[in-house]
């Protein structure tokens, strides 16, 4: 049986949110039908999909029904159990595999991953309880950064312990759980590869990204980063190793902590499409999203090529303080587009949606991307 999958098949998405959405969208303009498991109703991706199954992803007998439903699946959301994708492997192909899944949902056996297999990852040490954190700590030094082992996104799960009295307050935020610790990295940028691997084992790639962030969740990503050719090819290669290393049939993010000295770090793993990525939607020949549809289904990946200097800055609930935002003053910019993701209610941190802006270069696109948003919320003109 062929492992090609062609469109008028249905392809199922764990998980319900905004990248599921944009997957749904570029999955529809290729002729493929799409439902989508979550335990929310009336979710983002829920909006475009043919079928939304609302259960937890603890049900099996649903994700069972989900998997027989569909013609291959993926996800958008890595906190997902094994025993989910363990299920639905049993009923259709999951591509990327759960076991991609397992790696990288877990900060342990990510961190285990790289190093082992010879990635330059930050210097870390297990925690499997409080007594172990005094001596980690007085291996790796302070200041250090104390992190759960599975479950944090969004810098959720993790606290920065810059002294010994920051110690038992850290632990206990945290959860007082199974963690890792990780030296704090005196880096110059954050920048990060966002890369596809066909069912073929074709290699794709959006170049460099570099990420500014805002109380740990992304702010701006500008691709075709300002960083040297040697560490352009040096991330590209880490990226690729991995996703070979890791057999991903799909779309990964490899974030990168980029030292002065030019050192690469990688921090972490995102096997999906991932936020920095966003703008590829407008401004590269294949989004991340339809690349995801391709590997999924086993078509050949589609050039990522940039079509011109672009921005992607996150809305965030924040803006919505005071009343709607002013789409209409963001748009008189006709180099910008505006992306929302159909949540029904704004809360201070949740990504709402995203905006990208065009320039003659990637400084012009920053600043018309940076401009559009702050006009969302300017009374002033």
């Amino acid at each position: 049986m062929s492992q090609v999958i062609l469109p008028g098949a249905t392809i199922g998405i764990l998980g319900s949110g905004q990248l599921g959405r944009m997957a749904a969208s570029a999955a529809r303009r290729l002729g493929y039908r799409v439902h989508t498991l979550s335990p929310d109703t009336d979710t983002p991706t829920g909006h475009l999909a043919d079928r939304e199954f609302t259960a937890a992803y603890e049900d099996l007998d649903a994700v069972t029904a989900f998997a027989q439903s569909v013609d291959v699946v993926t996800f958008e959301f890595e906190n997902v159990p094994s025993a989910t994708t363990e299920c639905a492997e049993r009923h259709a192909p999951v591509r990327p595999a759960g076991r991609v899944l397992h790696v990288c949902q877990h900060r342990l056996r990510e961190k285990r991953f790289l190093r082992d297999n010879r990635f330059p990852v930050t210097p870390f040490r297990e925690i499997p309880d409080r007594a172990a954190l005094d001596g980690a700590i007085d291996e790796l030094g302070l200041p250090a950064v104390l992190k759960t082992a599975g479950f944090g996104y969004d810098g959720k799960g993790q606290a920065v312990i810059r002294t010994e009295a920051d110690i038992d307050a850290a632990w206990q935020s945290i959860g007082s759980g199974e963690a890792v610790l990780e030296t704090l990295v005196d880096f110059d940028c954050e920048v990060s590869v966002i890369a596809a691997r066909g069912l073929d084992g074709a290699f794709a790639h959006w170049g460099v990204v570099a990420n500014d962030h805002s109380n740990h969740i992304l702010d701006v990503s500008v691709p075709d980063a300002p960083v040297t050719q040697p560490v352009r090819e040096r991330a590209v290669e880490v990226a690729r190793g991995i996703m070979e290393s890791l057999d991903v049939v799909g779309v990964l993010c490899v974030e990168f902590f980029l030292r002065a000295d030019g050192e690469l770090l990688v921090n972490e793993l995102a096997p999906r499409p991932h936020n920095s990525g966003h703008f590829s939607f407008d401004a590269s020949v294949t989004s991340q999203f339809e690349q995801q549809v391709r590997a999924a289904c086993g078509l050949p990946l589609g050039s990522t090529e940039l079509l011109r200097p672009a921005a992607m800055v996150n809305l965030l609930g924040d803006l919505w303080s005071a009343g709607e935002p002013d789409w209409a003053r963001a748009l008189r910019d006709p180099q910008v587009k505006l992306h929302l993701y159909g949540k029904r209610e704004p809360k201070p941190g949740r990504k709402m949606g995203h905006m990208v802006a065009f320039g003659s270069d990637r400084d012009d696109a920053r600043t018309r991307a940076l401009a559009a948003r702050a006009a969302l919320t300017d009374t002033g003109i």
